[in-house]
């Protein structure tokens, strides 16, 4: 069992900076795949990034390439998520998820551990 923690959401102003961090615990493997992904109210869940556990490997959204940047500490078994340059339409409840297979997924139904989310607002 996988169990998923995120934290670092909050209130900024548009063009600020806000880190997310997603402590993950129980049985990881390397091929695991780590993602975040968002969602506002009445819309679908979006996929935004994506690592493997053993590093490397990432993938995003092209909604946030360039402005976003996808990490992981082995030492403190987290992912973070480094935002920049941060937009209204930014505005979400962020999910960490993982899945138990290398491939580079961005259905949220291929994922099939979750954290709870955090909130991040983005203000004019």
């Amino acid at each position: 069992q996988v169990q998923l923690v995120e934290s670092g959401g909050g209130l900024v102003q548009a063009g600020g900076s806000l880190r997310l961090s997603c402590a993950a615990s129980g049985r990881m493997f390397s091929a695991y795949r780590l993602a975040w992904f968002r969602q506002v109210p009445g819309k679908e869940r979006e996929f935004i990034a994506s690592i493997l556990w053993s590093g490397g490997d990432t993938y995003y959204a092209d909604s946030v390439k360039g402005r976003f940047t996808i990490s992981r500490d082995n030492a403190k078994n987290t992912v973070y998520l480094e935002m920049n340059s941060l937009k209204t339409e930014d505005t979400a409840v962020y999910y960490c998820a993982a899945n138990r297979y290398a491939f580079p997924a961005t259905s949220p139904g291929s994922y099939g551990y979750w954290g709870r989310g955090t909130q991040v607002t983005v203000s004019s």
